[in-house]
């Protein structure tokens, strides 16, 4: 969240950024509450003040009516003082609920634009291969060598799930060991995180836990959700924490299984594993001073590029647009692997995302260091995919497939999964 007083000394900014993000959020009402809540707290102050006051000269040697007059005087002033607070308590919980729908500021150089048609692309890294046949897309592929079983899960789940068999399995295992072990030499420590959240955490990471446009399942009755990332139990883990200074940047990377309910998501380029409700995610997330948190977003985006340059993938890098990007995030890229099953003639895919969000989600948090004249300060917050498992599965099964219907396994993964190649069954 952004901080109030920021709103109000630059509002014409803020409205503009809303704007650019293509969202729905009242800054002026934002001021206007803010204001009332100013005055009111103030209001409350001086009739506080008042009753101690009243207080210290009931103390000393008075008349009777003197007394009373006081005694009658303290019983205004008390339900003065209940009634402020009253509204105090209506105006914050407004206040509150306007200022989250508030997005983060965007970096300047964030491309301005409503879809993900306009990021900007930064590079591009390796080049699609030319296959001599006509490439298959990764469901075709998995069935014909019964490495995904999508029909069986539908009637055991429901439609986007899927049971992963025989090499899959593997590979699976092999791309997580794989990354961890990249994350592990950059100094990241491993987590294995809880797969449910509390709604107070999610709302301070920047999901929306209840209603129609909710990405999350909720918990019926327990106040809590099943994460859609490790980001939100990463972030979540030094909420209400002042974290030493000299221990910063903290480092994490945490593996859990992601629970997206996908709400409205169809076409092509949803079908198989791209789009589903579950999957195993390896997430990268850092805690860090102000001043480190640009530099830290770039050593993100190229850990992620080393991981899909050593499974000899071929991506490209985009400066992801304004109203593409998260409330939370101030800026991301976005890594996007070449998919050869994609469409007619193969396309991109995002398989990786690495987003700043400065001091956005600490305030929500209340995650602060203290700096060196002993002030508290909000941490500046940042999370990376280092690997989404269903979507590197695509762009492994789609780029390695070979025309006899076989599958080459990345030389990286071969030490992890003890094969490399992926034949037809009998």
């Amino acid at each position: 969240m952004l901080d109030y007083r920021f709103i109000k000394e630059n509002l014409e900014a803020v409205k503009k950024n809303i704007s650019n993000r293509n969202m729905n959020a009242d800054a002026d009402l934002v001021v206007s509450l803010f204001d009332k809540r100013t005055a009111l707290t103030t209001e409350v102050q001086s009739l506080q003040q008042k009753r101690n006051e009243n207080a210290k000269a009931m103390k000393g040697k008075l008349e009777q009516d003197q007394r009373q007059a006081l005694i009658e005087e303290g019983k205004a002033i008390k339900e003065q003082i209940a009634n402020c607070e009253k509204k105090l308590a209506e105006i914050e919980t407004e206040l509150d609920e306007a200022g989250r729908k508030i997005p983060n500021m965007a970096h300047s150089d964030a491309p301005v634009g409503s879809l993900d048609s306009e990021n900007l692309e930064v590079k591009q890294v390796g080049k699609p291969r030319n296959f001599g046949f006509k490439p298959k897309d990764h469901v075709q592929l998995a069935q014909d060598l019964d490495l995904v079983d999508f029909d069986a899960a539908t009637k055991v789940s429901g439609n986007k799930f899927y049971y992963l068999k025989n090499e899959a399995v593997f590979l699976e295992q092999a791309l997580v060991m794989y990354a961890m072990n990249i994350l592990r030499k950059h100094g990241f420590t491993p987590f294995i995180t809880p797969d449910i959240a509390r709604e107070e955490i999610l709302q301070g990471i920047g999901f929306n836990p209840r209603g129609n446009e909710s990405n999350v399942y909720s918990l019926e009755g327990e106040q809590s959700c099943l994460v859609a990332t490790a980001e939100i139990t990463l972030g979540g883990y030094h909420s209400g924490e002042i974290l030493p200074k000299e221990k910063l940047p903290l480092m994490y990377c945490g593996l859990s299984h992601c629970f997206r309910r996908e709400a409205g998501a169809a076409g092509q380029f949803s079908k198989g594993l791209y789009r589903v409700h579950q999957f195993t995610k390896l997430e990268m997330f850092v805690y860090c001073l102000p001043e480190q948190s640009d530099s830290i977003h770039e050593k993100l985006r190229q850990i992620e590029e080393e991981i899909f340059q050593g499974l000899g993938i071929p991506f490209r890098v985009v400066d992801t647009c304004t109203g593409d990007l998260g409330a939370p995030a101030y800026r991301k890229w976005d890594l996007e692997a070449w998919m050869p099953g994609r469409g007619e003639n193969g396309d991109w895919g995002e398989v990786t995302s690495t987003s700043n969000c400065t001091d956005f989600q600490a305030r929500r948090l209340n995650v602060r260091y203290k700096d060196d004249d002993g002030k508290n300060r909000f941490v500046h917050m940042l999370n990376g995919t280092a690997v989404a498992v269903s979507r590197a599965l695509v762009a492994i099964l789609e780029n390695y497939q070979n025309e006899d219907g076989t599958i080459t396994v990345p030389e990286a993964l071969v030490p992890f999964c003890g094969f490399d190649v992926i034949k037809h069954k009998g």
